[in-house]
């Protein structure tokens, strides 16, 4: 089995992607919504998911006017319904096996 491809990206090509300044990401991190590999911000690592997830949290800040605590919160919940979702097709798959219609 191959393990999956993971993308690292320091700060500056971060914010590139991201379309969002340095000073914004910070304080993405700052509230624990992000966190990159390594010591002082010139030296963080991103992965391609934290990328997605600071694009969704930027989203969901412009969007819903929201605090950053907020996000943080948003985030988490719609992980979890994510998770829920993923948890509950596994059960009406196996489910499905059981029931002789």
């Amino acid at each position: 089995m191959s393990t999956p491809l993971s993308v690292q990206l320091d700060m500056t090509e971060f914010c590139e992607a991201a379309d969002l300044t340095d000073v914004y990401v910070i304080e993405i991190v700052e509230h624990g919504i992000l966190e990159p590999q390594g010591g002082p911000p010139r030296e963080w690592r991103f992965t391609d998911y934290e990328l997605t997830l600071a694009k969704r949290a930027a989203k969901l800040r412009r969007d819903l006017e929201l605090e950053w605590e907020g996000v943080a919160l948003a985030l988490d919940l719609l992980e979890e319904v994510r998770e829920l979702r993923a948890e509950n097709r596994m059960l009406r798959q196996r489910l499905g096996r059981l029931v002789v219609e």
